[in-house]
């Protein structure tokens, strides 16, 4: 294969590296914080013009739709880590087998979801403890919103095929367009016709099928051997295996993660109502923070599989150390200016005095420091890169995930304090990031030695 003048994507395999991750990863960070803002809206609008139990109804699903699809969207990883490296290593054949595998992979990955989503969307909620006049509401929005599971992993698993070869704004253009839609039949369905959540889980249904639509068709008019074709479609069972050798333990990453989350907002809602919404305001802007570590991983593990695949290993490095520092620096400024202008943030989402001190002190705990993240989240992704999923997996489950719910239930207790609680979050990042790195440097000391091959 060519270069990228077969293509619409990007040559990672020469040319100037930073101008190239940056092309690569801002888009990316922009789509998902857009993705963020629109979801915002959702629970805005129906804050607004419906009822605050169908509020409830809306914000309180996260977790359970995170829980359901997170092995699935994590598998995707694996798509984008497969195609990137037969890119570099020019294998044809094997990226359209990949391309198609992938998309049937997606296909029959939103249908299992859908139904395991219709089956188990009120016993998950009653689990949680749901309040009973928010029951009914979020019962029905969770079996709307996973109506709309195939067209989400279709999106999914195309955006990661374009990110594949470097393309980072088609997703974006989809996001947007399909972002405008869903604002646009929020307020269609619900102040119109009264809808509440219903409305809003509609809205979002339909704005996931354009998104996956115009990943759909953008792959059908690319050019080969990334061009999917109907007809074309069936699963190889090598690229499979290779797919999900890097995409499961992504996925099962993904998965702990959002289990331990639930363990969090256990111990925080026992803190009382003012804590619980606090907590949520300062939530949304770790979210934008997050996403411009998540678009350096995107880069990361994406340069470094074509990269690798070409044998090209001082790039790899390279990509490595400007995906790190990118991501700090990006992320540490844009955190602090959150820091320091955080009565004015807080304000913006609650005119509670108590309610703003609590997401105050969140955002004063948590994104001082979470520019420390990327050490384990750069260090995965170029560890993914070369083809090692299971060990970033592994560590980052034990060091967050695993640690969190013993501090929850340990050191919690004795000091029942909201700042007891954050502070599990950077000191779960220092030690999960040191150890990632040390298995970076380790593992990759070693492959580009060629004392180990995968």
């Amino acid at each position: 294969m060519s270069r990228a003048n077969e293509t619409t994507g990007m040559d990672m395999l020469h040319g100037n590296l930073l101008n190239k991750l940056l092309l690569f990863a801002l888009p990316l960070a922009a789509s998902s914080i857009l993705q963020q803002l629109f979801n915002a809206v959702d629970v805005a609008v129906v804050g607004q013009f419906a009822s605050s139990q169908e509020q409830a109804a809306v914000g309180c699903n996260g977790p359970v739709i995170n829980l359901l699809i997170n092995l699935f969207v994590g598998i995707s990883v694996g798509t984008n880590v497969a195609i990137a490296n037969y890119i570099g290593q020019e294998h044809r054949e094997r990226i359209k087998a990949t391309v198609h595998t992938s998309m049937v992979t997606a296909i029959i990955s939103g249908v299992l979801v859908l139904f395991i989503g219709l089956l188990t969307a009120r016993p998950i909620l009653l689990w949680m403890d749901t309040p009973a006049e928010v029951l009914g509401y979020a019962a029905v929005y969770l079996k709307i919103y996973f109506l709309g599971m195939p067209f989400i992993m279709i999106y999914n698993f195309g955006a990661a095929i374009l990110r594949s070869m470097g393309d980072t704004k088609r997703p974006l253009y989809c996001l947007v367009l399909s972002g405008i839609i869903n604002a646009g039949l929020n307020m269609f369905l619900v102040i119109v016709f009264h809808l509440g959540a219903a409305g809003v889980a509609i809205a979002t249904v339909i704005s996931n099928i354009v998104s996956a639509g115009m990943v759909w068709h953008f792959l059908a008019r690319e050019a080969e051997p990334i061009r999917l074709s109907f007809q074309e479609l069936k699963i190889s069972k090598p690229e499979l295996l290779r797919i999900l050798q890097i995409g499961i333990p992504a996925g099962i990453q993904g998965m702990v993660f959002s289990i331990a989350n639930v363990f969090v907002q256990t111990a925080l809602n026992s803190l009382g109502t003012n804590a619980v919404a606090g907590s949520a305001v300062a939530l949304n802007y770790e979210y934008i923070t997050y996403f411009i570590i998540a678009a350096f991983n995107q880069a990361a593990v994406t340069f470094t599989s074509q990269n690798y695949g070409a044998k090209q290993y001082d790039r790899c490095k390279k990509v490595f150390w400007l995906c790190l520092l990118a991501g700090m620096l990006i992320t540490a400024a844009m955190s602090l200016t959150l820091v320091l202008g955080r009565s004015v943030f807080a304000s913006i989402f609650t005119p509670d005095p108590a309610v703003a001190e609590y997401a105050k002190t969140r955002m004063l705990c948590i994104l001082t420091l979470n520019f420390i993240c990327a050490a384990y989240e750069i260090g995965g992704a170029a560890l993914r890169g070369i083809g090692y999923s299971m060990t970033p997996a592994f560590i980052t489950i034990f060091g967050t995930c695993v640690v969190r719910i013993w501090w929850i239930y340990t050191v919690f207790p004795r000091f029942r304090t909201f700042e007891t609680l954050m502070a599990v979050y950077p000191i779960t990042w220092v030690l999960t990031g040191g150890a990632v790195l040390a298995a970076y440097f380790f593992i990759r000391r070693r492959v580009f030695s060629g004392k180990i091959r995968l």
